[in-house]
């Protein structure tokens, strides 16, 4: 039987950590709850997963404060709409060369360097706010700002993954990253709305700067295995051949292409229900912010139990087959939020709006991850984000629908768009379903 040094993944040097060497031997046959929690026995992918708790918990609690700071300013559809989807031109414009940078220098750092740059907005915005000269253009600012730094952020978290765990394990740690964010999700916006209640938009946003800074810290405790990657000094020159070189690799493989496709019809579908919940909460339920964290808290709540299902499925159950019927399910959740006018049904709604969520992007990432090489992790992981720079096809035409008619009927019809995109996917792409 091999060591568990000798299971590391093909593209990482040995971790001399006898414990965690221990603690990610695979056993066959485990149970649902062995498999579930597995990586966690590496203490090196346990400080990324807690850094990222840290970093969740920020952008969720953002995520609320700046959507219903954006309805305060200007109470404009539109507006909030434009405002949450600021971050999305630069990751559509810098992911690819994020992603080219992830495979070429330390993604520690990168990670760092992202998470201080976001606390150091939170921080500004928190100023701006106490000194009274807060505006929507402040808001629009920071949000192009933090796409700009989630551009590289992200795709050098997704690719050091690789680098903590077994290959074997890899899906189960994407699953569990999931799980991390699920959990924020959960429990960031229920605080952050009574802090935003109480304190007022500057003590979430100081709130938010803390926990970014906090993140620096546990991330700086990293020590990951070597990468078989392209490590190098980045120049300009060479960056634009590596973008090009992942390109084509996308395009040769069939099966990772139609997975971004996958991802990016479900971004632009089903993620503009969160950036305009604000104007559901106040135009059809007539409550306040503190009933907005509890909605998206309900989404953490069925993301976390979507995403630790998800966690503890094996490779051989048809996962390609739950990311399409769980795009489905995001479609009638989004449906079935504008055909509702009743607050308490919503919040079992949100329940399954999460439970879609965890499948499309925990079996999203983690499938394209394992199908990809370990040289062509990182642009292949920045493409992956690209697609989130495409948020604002569905967001502004949703808001410009909801300002016209009627938020119900903009997320009836983003809803119906959804279903009918994912039956088209499920019907026409039997590699996906096969995997």
């Amino acid at each position: 039987m091999a060591t568990p040094s000798e299971r590391l993944p093909a593209d990482a040097t040995p971790v001399t950590d006898s414990a965690d060497a221990s603690a990610k031997r695979k056993v066959k046959g485990a149970s649902w709850f062995h498999r579930t929690f597995e990586s966690l026995g590496s203490s090196q992918y346990r400080m990324l997963w807690f850094g990222l708790l840290l970093t969740m918990a920020a952008l969720n609690m953002q995520m609320l404060a700046r959507g219903f700071l954006s309805w305060e300013l200007t109470k404009s559809p539109l507006m909030v709409g434009l405002t949450g989807a600021g971050f999305a031109p630069p990751i559509l414009i810098f992911s690819l060369f994020g992603g080219a940078v992830a495979d070429r220098l330390d993604k520690k750092r990168i990670i760092q360097f992202g998470q201080l740059g976001t606390g150091v907005l939170g921080l500004v915005i928190a100023l701006l706010i106490v000194a009274d000269v807060i505006t929507i253009w402040y808001l629009i600012g920071a949000s192009v700002v933090q796409g700009f730094l989630f551009s590289f952020m992200m795709p050098a978290r997704q690719a050091i993954i690789p680098q903590l765990v077994e290959k074997e394990q890899l899906s189960n740690a994407v699953a569990l990253n999931a799980s991390g964010m699920s959990l924020m999700t959960l429990s960031a916006p229920a605080i952050a709305g009574v802090i935003y209640a109480n304190g007022g938009p500057e003590a979430a946003y100081f709130t938010i700067a803390g926990l970014n800074i906090a993140a620096v810290l546990l991330t700086s405790m990293l020590n990951p295995a070597k990468s078989a990657g392209t490590a190098g000094a980045m120049k300009m020159g060479r960056m634009w051949s590596d973008v090009k070189d992942g390109l084509r690799y996308v395009r040769a493989d069939r099966t990772v292409m139609l997975l971004l496709a996958v991802t990016m019809v479900t971004t632009i579908l089903a993620m503009p229900l969160r950036t305009l919940l604000p104007v559901q909460i106040e135009d059809v339920f007539m409550r306040d912010v503190k009933s907005l964290g509890l909605m998206l808290s309900m989404i953490g709540v069925g993301a976390l139990l979507g995403s630790l299902g998800i966690a503890g499925l094996k490779t051989s159950q048809h996962r390609g087959f739950v990311l399409l019927l769980t795009t489905v399910i995001s479609g009638v959740a989004i449906l079935l939020a504008g055909l509702n006018t009743s607050y308490f049904v919503a919040l079992a709604i949100m329940v399954i709006v999460g439970l879609g969520d965890a499948g499309r992007r925990t079996l999203n990432a983690s499938l394209i991850m394992e199908n990809t090489d370990a040289a062509h992790r990182g642009r292949v992981m920045g493409i992956y984000m690209m697609n989130f720079g495409l948020m604002p096809l569905g967001v502004l035409p949703m808001a410009a629908i909801g300002e016209a008619i009627g938020i119900r009927w903009a997320f009836m019809l983003g809803g119906a768009l959804l279903i009918a995109a994912a039956l088209v996917l499920t019907v026409a792409t039997k590699r996906i379903r096969s995997l």
